[in-house]
């Protein structure tokens, strides 16, 4: 006779490896409750992410550098054009130049049919004796334009007052120069997205490797004329809003 029946000691085995198991995975979950987190790969990728050196040679293999790199400069240059014009604490003469006029079924700027000067430092003065019947749709334009100005007639002759630069005046330009920006930023995104679907349009052409590679480097070069965009914003901003 056995002194400990066979079936006895399966039981005793096997509690006694369940006991093992809950030990064991207890012990495990406290060590993981003290342990410092653990950076996953997208975590890490996304720290060392950074913008993809430009090959200009590779990416001429399938698109023009030289066209990409001339549209891009010239959304720069209209920004920077935008911001002497309308955005400049004196700005009033090149709002007022490049102000359309509609007349006589034709539209025109107003420096096209007026000679315009400055009298002191705030008022304008707007000479329309080459075209006196354009006189009254001047006027209207000028109302219209949102620049605020409030227009005074004498015969051929209008006179504007410039308005004074108020803290409130400073914050509005400063407001503008961002969505100026803003702009800038969008169409510097519809040249990139242009060349982009260039490269598609040839992946079938060229490995995808060289593809891929070349898209990412059309981002590369768009981001980098954004950034220059912001610098010449934010230098726009601290000039108006009076900061070294």
């Amino acid at each position: 006779m056995e002194l400990f029946p066979r079936s006895s000691w399966t039981v005793r085995t096997v509690l006694l490896v369940t006991i093992a198991g809950l030990l064991i995975h207890q012990n495990n979950q406290q060590n993981a409750a003290t342990a410092s987190p653990v950076i996953g790969f997208e975590d890490y990728s996304e720290e060392k992410k950074g913008p993809v050196p430009v090959n200009e040679s590779e990416v001429g293999e399938l698109v023009s550098v030289s066209r990409l790199k001339e549209d891009l400069q010239k959304g720069l240059d209209q920004l920077k054009s935008d911001y002497v014009k309308h955005l400049s604490l004196r700005s009033a003469t090149g709002s007022i130049e490049n102000l359309p006029i509609e007349f006589e079924g034709e539209t025109y700027i107003l420096q096209e049919i007026a000679q315009i000067g400055r009298k002191g430092p705030h008022l304008l003065v707007v000479n329309l004796s080459s075209f006196p019947t354009a006189v009254k749709d001047v006027l209207k334009a000028i109302h219209d334009s949102g620049m605020g100005l409030n227009p005074q007639q004498d015969g051929t002759t209008i006179f504007i007052t410039v308005p004074k630069v108020t803290k409130e005046y400073r914050e509005s330009l400063a407001k503008n120069a961002k969505t100026l920006f803003q702009k800038f930023k969008d169409h510097s995104r519809d040249i990139q997205n242009k060349y982009i679907r260039e490269v598609k349009k040839k992946e079938k052409e060229v490995s995808s490797d060289l593809a891929h590679s070349v898209q990412q480097q059309i981002h590369t070069m768009s981001e980098l004329c954004v950034a220059e965009g912001e610098k010449v914003m934010v230098a726009k901003q601290n000039e108006l809003l009076g900061k070294d």
